[in-house]
C-alpha cells in the first residue's frame, strides 16, 4: 500500500492510514465490522486527525484491481485537499457545479458524490444548505481521483456526460490544485 501511497502527487507520509473490517456509518459516525460485503464505504478520511481508514478488502484485492484502489485514495486524499484549498477555489468549484445543476446535468464521477446529487432539493441548492455543500466536496473529491487516474479508463460510477467532465477537467488544470496536496 505505501507504493501506492508514495506515488500520490506531491504526498508526504503524514497522514496515519489504518485498515478496519466491514466499515459503516450511522449517524456520521464511522462503525467498523458492521458493514457485509456489499457495503458501498469502502474508505473514510478524518481531516482534523490526518487520518484514512480503509476497509481491509480493498486491500486483499488490490492485486486484482489496483486502479479501484488507486481512485479510493485519490478520493480520501483529495478530502485533505479540500480542506486547504481556500474559499475562492471552493466557490469557483462550487460556481461550476451550479452551472452544471442549471444544465440538468445528470450523473458524476462517484458514487459518493452522486448519492447525494441525487437527494438534492433546489431549495438546498439555492441556499446552500448542508446537504449541497456536501455534495460539492464529495463531487470535488470524485472528480479529482477521476483527473488524476493515469491513462484512459472507464469506470461503471464514472456517469457524469463527457462535455461536464471535460469541463471539470479545464477547471482542475486552471484551478493547478495538485501542489497544495503538500501537507508540510
Amino acid at each position: 500500500m505505501e507504493l501506492w501511497l508514495r506515488r500520490l502527487p506531491y504526498y508526504r507520509l503524514v497522514l496515519g492510514i489504518f485498515v478496519g473490517d466491514g466499515l459503516g456509518e450511522k449517524g456520521r459516525r464511522l462503525l467498523v465490522g458492521v458493514g457485509g460485503p456489499d457495503s458501498r464505504m469502502h474508505a473514510a478520511s478524518f481531516v482534523t486527525h490526518r487520518q484514512i481508514v480503509l476497509d481491509r478488502s480493498l486491500l486483499r484485492n488490490h492485486r486484482k484491481n489496483r486502479r479501484e484502489l488507486a481512485r479510493i485514495l485519490y478520493h480520501e486524499v483529495f478530502h485533505f485537499v479540500w480542506a486547504r484549498l481556500g474559499n475562492p477555489l471552493r466557490l469557483s468549484y462550487e460556481v461550476l457545479l451550479r452551472q452544471e445543476w442549471a444544465e440538468s446535468a445528470c450523473g458524476e464521477l462517484g458514487w459518493s458524490a452522486e448519492m447525494r446529487k441525487l437527494g438534492l432539493a433546489r431549495r438546498q441548492v439555492r441556499n446552500r444548505e448542508r446537504p449541497w455543500l456536501e455534495y460539492v466536496c464529495e463531487s470535488f473529491c470524485d472528480s479529482a481521483a477521476w483527473f488524476c487516474l493515469p491513462g484512459p479508463g472507464r469506470h461503471r460510477e464514472w456517469t457524469l456526460k463527457p462535455r461536464f467532465r471535460e469541463r471539470r477537467r479545464r477547471w482542475f488544470l486552471a484551478a493547478d490544485v495538485l501542489p497544495r496536496l503538500r501537507m508540510e
